[in-house]
C-alpha cells in the first residue's frame, strides 16, 4: 500500500461521507439567492467530487506509472 493510493482512497471518501453526513446540512439558512441551504449544499459538492474523484484519478495513475517504472528497472 503507497502513500499515493492512501490518498486516492482519502479523496473518494471524503464526498461519499459529506453527502452521508445528513445532519450537518439539513437546514433551510443561510439562503443563496433564495435557494436553501439544502439545496445548494448538495449541488456545490457535484464539482467539488469531481475534483476529488480527479485527484484520487491522478495519484493513482501516478503510482503506476511508478510500478512500472521499478518493474522495468528490475528486469535488467
Amino acid at each position: 500500500m503507497t502513500p499515493e493510493r492512501v490518498l486516492a482512497g482519502l479523496s473518494l471518501t471524503v464526498p461519499v461521507v459529506a453527502m452521508l453526513w445528513v445532519a450537518s446540512y439539513t437546514k433551510a439558512d443561510p439562503e443563496a439567492g433564495g435557494v436553501p441551504f439544502f439545496y445548494w449544499y448538495q449541488l456545490l459538492w457535484v464539482p467539488v467530487s469531481a475534483v476529488f474523484t480527479t485527484a484520487a484519478y491522478l495519484l493513482v495513475n501516478r503510482d503506476e506509472k511508478a510500478r512500472k517504472a521499478a518493474r522495468a528497472g528490475g528486469k535488467r
